[in-house]
C-alpha cells in the first residue's frame, strides 16, 4: 500500500488561539532534484514550499513556524482590524495548488507586515513567493518578490536580526548578492559578493564561498576576473 505524502497536523493560532488543521508533508516523500543559485530546490513530484504557511481558517491569520508567539503593542488590534474583521471562514487545508499557496504566502507576508516580523522573516515569505511565481513562469511577478525579498535581507543584515536563526551571516550577505544579480542591480551584487569572499578564511560556509566564486565568475565574463 503506498503511503500518501500529505498529513494533517493541528495548529492552534498564534492570535485567537483557535485550533484547526492544516496539510503538511512527510520528509520521506519529499525528493530534490536540483537546486537553484538562489536556494531553491526542485522538486521529482510534491513540493512542500507550498505547505510552508498555515492560514487559520477562525480568524485569518496567515503564519509560519518562523512566526514569534510575541506580539508588540497594538498589534494584535491592527490585525483584528485590517484582516480578521474582514475575514470569511473557509480552510486551506488539503492539497494546495501553486495559487492557493502563492495567496497563502501573500497573506502571510501581510500578517507579518502587521505583526512586525523580522526582517529575516518577511525576507523568507517574499523570496517562496517568487519561487512559486517561478513555478508558474511569471517572470514579473517574480521579479517583484524577489526585489522584495532583497530589500528585506538588506534590512535584515543591517539589523542583524538573522542572528538566532538558521540563517547565518554569510548566507544573508550571499542572498542579497545573488537576488541583486537576478534583478540585474550589478552593483549591490559585486559589493555583496565582495563581502562573502572576504570571509573566505573565517567561515566553514565552503558551499557558499564556491558558489559565489562561480557566479561571480559568470559575471565576469569575458574579463575572467580570478578570484583567490
Amino acid at each position: 500500500m503506498e503511503i500518501t505524502p500529505y498529513y494533517d497536523k493541528q495548529i492552534t493560532c498564534i492570535h485567537c488561539k483557535s485550533n484547526f488543521n492544516t496539510t503538511k508533508i512527510r520528509k520521506s516523500t519529499v525528493k530534490i532534484v536540483t537546486s537553484d543559485t538562489d536556494f531553491k530546490s526542485n522538486y521529482y513530484s510534491v513540493n512542500p514550499t507550498l505547505y510552508n504557511v498555515f492560514v487559520c481558517e477562525h480568524c485569518g491569520l496567515a503564519f509560519t513556524e518562523d512566526f514569534s508567539n510575541y506580539f508588540p503593542p497594538g498589534t494584535q488590534e491592527s490585525l483584528q482590524r485590517r484582516i480578521c474583521d474582514h475575514w470569511t471562514k473557509h480552510s486551506f487545508n488539503g492539497e494546495r495548488s501553486l495559487n492557493q499557496a502563492i495567496q497563502a504566502y501573500q497573506l502571510a507576508i501581510i500578517c507579518g507586515e502587521i505583526k512586525k516580523e523580522k526582517h529575516v522573516v518577511l525576507a523568507g515569505l517574499a523570496l517562496r513567493t517568487a519561487w512559486l511565481y517561478r513555478e508558474q513562469e511569471k517572470f514579473d511577478w517574480e521579479m517583484r518578490f524577489l526585489e522584495s525579498a532583497r530589500d528585506e535581507y538588506i534590512e535584515c543584515y543591517l539589523h542583524g536580526d538573522y542572528r538566532g536563526t538558521p540563517m547565518t551571516e554569510i548566507r544573508v550577505l550571499y542572498l542579497i548578492g545573488e537576488l541583486s544579480r537576478r534583478i540585474n542591480d550589478e552593483e549591490t551584487a559585486i559589493k555583496h559578493f565582495s563581502k562573502v569572499i572576504e570571509k573566505q578564511r573565517t567561515t566553514n560556509e565552503t558551499r557558499i564561498i564556491q558558489m559565489t566564486k562561480d557566479i561571480w565568475q559568470e559575471m565576469r565574463g569575458s574579463n575572467n576576473k580570478e578570484i583567490s
